[in-house]
């Protein structure tokens, strides 16, 4: 479904990606794993057009889609559903009009047609009953809900999910997992997720790829990687510190 093949990214001559290759295939959901600043949510954008590489290729669908100029983007994001870190509602609309905006800008569907559409994906992730409601009065879960119910309204092929965990507790971020993981049995969509919420990824993952300073290190099952020999992937996956904390006890006693 996505291949990405020696994908190389520098901006303001920093080096963001290096030789990256990335295979997701047809209906699985593949977690992209990380720490902040290793490049993650730049192989998303890099995902719907909006940077290019400066080497290497992306095919999505079959499209070599690093080759297409903005008109052609535009054809080809009709089969992607996004949903942003900080959810990215319209404040002045409602719950509703939030879910139907991509349907009425799209689509020349009946208003019946949309009013049903919306009330099917807002059901789907648990929001009956929240069409009238604006984004000020709704939790950060909920807002994360919404953001998801816009994103499939279109019956997307693959969905883009960038840190859908970001900023919740515990019990909610549980939540927004068992929406995502029930959206994919659902609809059987190709998901990828970025995320460093370790508990989220277990959950929901077929795959992760380990991305460690803008490199593929380690691509698996969420098993293989919490076994792996690599220091850097076991670093991140069981928590280790990135200094020795008694040496620098002992060191601000001299």
């Amino acid at each position: 479904m996505i291949t990405i093949n020696h994908v190389n990214l520098t901006i303001n001559e920093r080096k963001i990606l290096n030789d990256i290759n990335l295979e997701i295939k047809k209906g699985e959901t593949l977690v992209i794993l990380g720490a902040s600043g290793s490049g993650k949510s730049t192989v998303l954008k890099l995902m719907t057009g909006l940077i290019k590489p400066c080497s290497g290729s992306i095919f999505i669908k079959g499209v070599k889609a690093d080759s297409l100029n903005e008109f052609e983007w535009n054809k080809l994001r009709k089969f992607m559903g996004m949903v942003f870190q900080y959810s990215a509602l319209f404040d002045s609309m409602t719950v509703k009009e939030n879910v139907a905006f991509g349907l009425r800008q799209h689509t020349k569907l009946k208003e019946q047609e949309i009013e049903r559409i919306v009330k099917e994906k807002l059901n789907m992730v648990g929001l009956e009953g929240t069409e009238e409601l604006y984004p000020s009065e709704l939790s950060g879960g909920m807002k994360k809900r919404v953001s998801l119910a816009r994103a499939v309204a279109m019956e997307p092929e693959i969905i883009l999910y960038d840190e859908p965990t970001s900023g919740l507790d515990p019990i909610r971020s549980t939540d927004i997992s068992l929406v995502i993981k029930n959206t994919q049995k659902i609809m059987k969509t190709t998901s990828v997720v970025v995320t460093h919420d370790l508990k989220s990824a277990e959950m929901i993952a077929d795959r992760v790829a380990f991305l460690y300073k803008g490199t593929f290190i380690k691509i698996g099952t969420m098993k293989e990687l919490m076994q792996s020999d690599d220091s850097r992937v076991r670093q991140f996956m069981h928590g280790l510190p990135s200094v020795n904390v008694n040496s620098m006890f002992e060191e601000s006693k001299i």
